[in-house]
């Protein structure tokens, strides 16, 4: 039995978040269906976390257990040709037996974006909030619970 470690990188616009749900588009489900007809195995792919609706991800780890003999370095590609464009596996290696996607996820960033221009952008209207007043930056950051990193 291997153990199949991925990297995934999504837009999540068009799905009901990461979990698998009856009768709703989903990112874990999507995966699965994809590997399974591949591997010709139903599989269970284990995320490091969950994601809500709409909400997109640069690079969420996930797992699973297969005995497929497909070489790893196929994996990703093989994946990626039965997935929406939406989704996309970035990196598929194997890892050991033990190795649990949620357990090992040593941390996790999310990033939200504000564009304080006046008329927002067309483009990125669904990656970002727009706010065309005038932010108070500092009383922003003073409400933070994190304190801010220096880089």
């Amino acid at each position: 039995m291997r153990n199949i470690k991925l990297t995934i990188e999504y837009d999540g616009k068009d799905f009901n978040g990461w979990q698998k749900q009856p009768n709703k588009l989903n990112i874990q489900g999507e995966i699965e269906r994809a590997i399974e007809q591949i591997t010709n195995e139903k599989i269970e792919l284990i995320g490091s976390g969950r994601t809500d609706a709409g909400v997109c991800a640069l690079g969420q780890v996930a797992n699973f257990k297969t005995h497929s003999k497909i070489p790893i370095e196929k994996f990703a590609i093989a994946i990626n040709s039965n997935l929406k464009k939406s989704i996309v596996i970035q990196k598929a290696e194997e890892v050991e037996e033990r190795f649990h996607s949620r357990y090992n996820c040593k941390k996790k960033m999310y990033r939200y974006t504000i564009n304080n221009s006046k008329h927002g952008s067309a483009i990125y209207r669904n990656l970002e909030y727009h706010v065309s007043q005038n932010l108070n930056v500092q009383a922003m950051r003073n409400c933070r619970k994190i304190p801010r990193r220096r880089t």
